[in-house]
């Protein structure tokens, strides 16, 4: 595993960037020459939705496979972040310019429709961890910027309720990815913290 971390930290940065963000483009170049099928307005904004959501799990299973297997991937955290947040804006953005469009239809969809209520939500809190995510604010925060980097865990929480709650009928691969949304952040949880918990709780 030394021998991998060691292959892994000559590795820039931008080898992360650019196969991450090839997608994009391929994906819309698709949907105007009917690559996506007949209806590639919501075939677009699912696929770039379900990228965010795969990004966003491989972003909150580098503290696990550290700590568990020794594989130290936070050299890309950020990057992997960074292109998080461009999926699920472009994921946002099908849905308001190609798909919705009227603005008053938006809002009212944002206020009637759970499953967009939530993915909203997730969104904004995605919005200051994109802002900070710099050399800058890590600075200048110091120790605030990891509390504000915690936003992650309910906006992964949120985006993956999100899907489950946007599949019609019940279906496996929603539930597969909010359940390893959930399970990434449990493992991130000291055990020895857990059964102190539990331990004063019994005593209690």
């Amino acid at each position: 595993m030394q021998t991998l971390n060691q292959i892994l930290r000559r590795i820039p940065v931008w080898l992360v960037y650019l196969p991450g963000a090839l997608p994009a483009p391929w994906l819309f170049y698709q949907g105007l020459t009917g690559g996506l099928g007949v209806d590639p307005i919501e075939a677009l904004e699912h696929r770039y939705g379900e990228l965010a959501l795969q990004l966003l799990i491989v972003v909150l299973a580098i503290s696990p496979l550290r700590r568990f297997f020794g594989l130290n991937l936070l050299k890309f955290r950020r990057a992997l972040g960074v292109l998080t947040f461009a999926y699920v804006s472009l994921h946002l953005l099908v849905w308001l310019v190609l798909d919705v469009q009227l603005p008053s239809q938006i809002w009212a969809d944002i206020l009637k429709r759970p499953y967009i209520t939530v993915g909203m939500a997730a969104f904004i809190l995605m919005i200051p961890l994109a802002v900070t995510s710099n050399n800058l604010s890590l600075r200048k925060m110091g120790a605030r910027w990891r509390i504000l980097q915690r936003l992650v865990f309910p906006a992964a929480i949120l985006g993956g309720l999100h899907y489950v709650m946007l599949a019609k009928g019940f279906q496996i691969e929603p539930l597969v990815y909010l359940s390893l949304i959930v399970s990434l952040i449990l493992l991130r949880i000291p055990v020895s913290g857990l059964l102190a918990r539990f331990r004063a709780a019994d005593s209690a």
